[in-house]
């Protein structure tokens, strides 16, 4: 008899780094896990590669039919709180923010691939069967995904001190409008993404460059953020701010840093669907 807290623990990061939406995931692992009590099981000699299986196959078919819906909208992951051991699931394999946002560049079948590859250290042979497709195409599958990524690796590393001391001095920075502050801490290539979902509309979707971005974060601030409560906060293994409003949670903003400290990307999820496990 199958125990669902273990396999759900254990099918979680295969679902959520495909679907990046907790809900879903949960969707999609209680339906496999009760179709799986329902059959007859004794002849399922690999009842774990069974599970598996069926919980990527179904997360890449909802992936599809959330993409097909959500086109031309900017679409970020839902945060998952990382430092808390008592709400750990799986953790290490649950891929930092930074590289989720990336990987949905790909297609399913490519960011399956590579998940299975690079993160669970899947041989093709085992990919292929998985997949169902042959080992040259999942190979070839994965040299595609690369391709798209620019080579660029998974890294799941917890926040450093010096990004929370850069985080700490950026929220001072906008507290004062100090605008030079700011822009020594942005770099040229900086971007804000922000999603709303369907209950929120945001000020930009989308934000690049130095002048635009410090133009926007200013401006919410002092329109919307100047009286919540602010706190730092470990999400998907990097550093974020989450902006209360007494008790609620209005926003979550999970930042990027390059090698000289500075911020190359914000990550800004409003839509309260996606707040609610924070």
């Amino acid at each position: 008899m199958i125990k669902f807290k273990t396999a759900a623990k254990k099918l979680y990061p295969y679902a959520y780094n495909i679907l990046g939406n907790r809900t879903d995931c949960e969707d999609v692992i209680q339906e496999v896990i009760m179709n799986f009590a329902e059959k007859d099981t004794g002849s399922i000699v690999y009842q774990d590669a069974y599970l598996i299986k069926a919980v990527i196959n179904r997360s890449i078919n909802l992936k599809k039919k959330n993409d097909r819906e959500q086109r031309k909208k900017v679409t970020l992951p839902e945060p998952i709180v990382t430092n808390y051991a008592e709400t750990r699931i799986e953790m290490e394999e649950i891929l930092n923010y930074s590289m989720l946002v990336l990987l949905d560049t790909l297609n399913t079948k490519e960011r399956a691939v590579f998940l299975l590859k690079e993160i669970f250290d899947y041989e093709h042979e085992e990919v292929a069967s998985l997949l169902s497709v042959s080992t040259e195409n999942s190979r070839q599958l994965l040299t595609r995904a690369k391709k798209k990524l620019k080579l660029r690796k998974p890294v799941v590393a917890a926040p450093q001190a010096k990004d929370i001391k850069h985080l700490e001095q950026y929220i001072q920075a906008i507290r004062l409008r100090d605008i030079p502050a700011l822009e020594k801490m942005l770099s040229q290539e900086v971007q804000v993404m922000a999603d709303g979902g369907s209950k929120m509309t945001v000020v930009a979707e989308l934000t690049s460059g130095i002048e635009d971005t410090i133009k926007l974060v200013t401006y919410l601030f002092e329109h919307y953020q100047k009286e919540f409560q602010i706190k730092i906060e470990e999400i998907n293994h990097q550093p974020a701010l989450l902006f209360y409003q007494n008790t609620t949670l209005i926003n979550c903003q999970i930042f990027e840093f390059n090698e000289n400290g500075e911020i190359v990307n914000i990550f800004s999820v409003v839509d309260p669907d996606k707040l609610t496990h924070i």
